[in-house]
C-alpha cells in the first residue's frame, strides 16, 4: 500500500499516464516534479519502503512487476511505530521478516556495497537474527517486533543505496506470474541464490576474495558464531524457512516450463544489476528449481 500511495502522490503532480514512468514494460522516464506530499506509516516489517525513492507496481497484462523510480517520490515522512505490526499473523511476519533479510543480505554483497550501507546491514542482520524467529513464534514480544521493525527500515536504507540482487531480480517477474507473497518467493530463493553466488564467486577467487568474505561474516551474525562461514548462513536461512513453514513456489503454481520465461525477464530487471557476479542461465535455473519445493 505505501508503494500505491508513493505512485498516487507521484502522479498527482506529474503530467501523463502511469506507463510513461514505468521502468521495462513502460517509457521510464523521469518524473518531473515532486510528488505531492505524503505520509508512509508502515504496518508490517519487511519492505522497507517507507524510505525508498521507487514504488514496485504490478502489471498484469504483462506478468510482471516494475518499479516507477525518483527521489522525487520519497515520503514526505516516515512514521514507524513498532506497535502497529503486533497484529500481523505468522505467516505474514514470516513473509515480510525474509523480505527484509534478503534485503539486507543483498545490499551487503552487492556491486554497489559502501561502508555507510555495510554498517546498516550488519546491525540489521543481528536484529533479524535474534528477533524474526521469535516475532513469528510470539508475535506478543515487544522487543522482537521492535528490532524487526528497525530491521524493515534498514533494509529499505539499504537498498536504496546499495541495491540489490538476483533474488530480488527473479521476484519482479514471479511476482507477476504467481500469484505469491513477495517475501515468500524471496525466503524459497535465497539461500539456494546464495550457494550458487558462492560458487560462481570462487571460480574467480582472487578478484572476489573480499566478496566471498562478506558471505562468511552474515553466516557469523545470523548464527552467531564467530567460526561459521557462508555454508552456515545458507543452513540457518534454509532452517528459519522450514520452522516457519514456508511453502516452495510449486505450491504457488511455478511450474518448470516457465523457467526460461522468469529468467529472461529477470536479466532485464534493474535489481540483477547489483548481483555481485554474473550469472548463466543454467545457474539461475539452479536457482529456481531448488526454490520449488
Amino acid at each position: 500500500m505505501i508503494d500505491a500511495g508513493k505512485a498516487v502522490a507521484a502522479m498527482l503532480t506529474n503530467p501523463g499516464v502511469l506507463e510513461d514512468y514505468l521502468e521495462v514494460v513502460g517509457r521510464g522516464n523521469p518524473l518531473q516534479r515532486q510528488a505531492a506530499p505524503h505520509i508512509a506509516l508502515p504496518t508490517t516489517a519487511g519492505t522497507g519502503a517507507e524510505v525508498t525513492q521507487n514504488a514496485v507496481l504490478l502489471v498484469p497484462e504483462q506478468k510482471v512487476k516494475v518499479s516507477m523510480r525518483s527521489p522525487l517520490m520519497l515520503p514526505t515522512v516516515a512514521l514507524i511505530d513498532p506497535l502497529l505490526t503486533h497484529a500481523m499473523s505468522p505467516s505474514l511476519t514470516a513473509s515480510t521478516g525474509l523480505d527484509a533479510l534478503t534485503q539486507l543480505i543483498e545490499p551487503f554483497v552487492s556491486r554497489k556495497a559502501n561502508p555507510l550501507t555495510d554498517g546498516i546491514c550488519r546491525e540489521g542482520l543481528r536484529l533479524v537474527s535474534r528477533s524474526l524467529a521469535e516475532a513469528f513464534r510470539n508475535g506478543g514480544n515487544e522487543q522482537a517486533r521492535e528490532d524487526m521493525a528497525l530491521a524493515a527500515l534498514f533494509s529499505g536504507l539499504a537498498l536504496a543505496n546499495a541495491g540489490l540482487g538476483a533474488v530480488h531480480g527473479f521476484a519482479g517477474p514471479l511476482g507477476g506470474l504467481i500469484d505469491a507473497p513477495h517475501g515468500c518467493l524471496c525466503g524459497k530463493l535465497l539461500p539456494h541464490a546464495m550457494r550458487v553466488n558462492v560458487a560462481a564467486l570462487r571460480r574467480d577467487a582472487v578478484s572476489c576474495v573480499p566478496t566471498l568474505a562478506r558471505f562468511d561474516e552474515i553466516g557469523r551474525i545470523l548464527t552467531q558464531n564467530s567460526s561459521a562461514s557462508a555454508a552456515d548462513a545458507v543452513e540457518w536461512i534454509a532452517g528459519l524457512c522450514q520452522t516457519m513453514s514456508l511453502p516452495g513456489l510449486r505450491k504457488f503454481g511455478l511450474k518448470e516450463e516457465c523457467f526460461a520465461e522468469v529468467i529472461a525477464k529477470a536479466r532485464k530487471a534493474s535489481s540483477m544489476k547489483g548481483n555481485p557476479v554474473e550469472l548463466q542461465d543454467d545457474e539461475l535455473t539452479e536457482i529456481l528449481r531448488s526454490g520449488m519445493d
